[in-house]
């Protein structure tokens, strides 16, 4: 002869411990992903200041962070792919990107994925000169200014 349960006691937990529970487990579910975000958040905070003053620092530095981001490359990565010793050397620039773009030419057997990146390099460079030559002309408008 079995044993048989008594009639008053649940062997399952009720209703209301269950929902406790799951609220438990919500709530420090949250509390962990919420950590891991303000965490990320840091680090990227961080890894953005490091790499503006790795460029050097001030508007120039966030200048240069800024050309690397939409280009997605940095200036001396530009520089090695497309063999130039200076940024300022632009005959070697466009002979360097001619001569490796019509390289890679797809219809040549080429590379569609290296011609983007020595696009891109020379974009790269473009952007670094233009905003050499804004910062020239910024500096040449504050000494006129400052002669009058």
């Amino acid at each position: 002869m079995g044993v048989a349960a008594s009639p008053g006691r649940k062997s399952f937990m009720s209703s209301q411990t269950q929902a406790k529970y799951l609220v438990q487990i919500i709530v420090a579910g949250s509390q962990v992903i919420g950590r891991a975000f303000v965490r990320a958040l840091r680090q990227e905070f961080q890894a953005s200041q490091q790499a503006a003053q790795g460029a050097g620092g001030g508007r120039q530095g966030a200048r240069r962070a800024a050309a690397d981001t939409i280009t997605g490359m940095s200036l001396q990565e530009a520089m090695q792919i497309l063999n130039l010793r200076s940024v300022d050397d632009l005959e070697a620039l466009q002979k360097n990107y001619e001569h490796l773009f019509s390289l890679n030419d797809k219809a040549k057997g080429g590379s569609f994925y290296l011609q983007s990146k020595i696009f891109r390099a020379k974009e790269r460079i473009e952007a670094e000169l233009k905003g050499k030559m804004e910062e020239a002309k910024r500096s040449q408008s504050k000494q006129n200014s400052n002669e009058t």
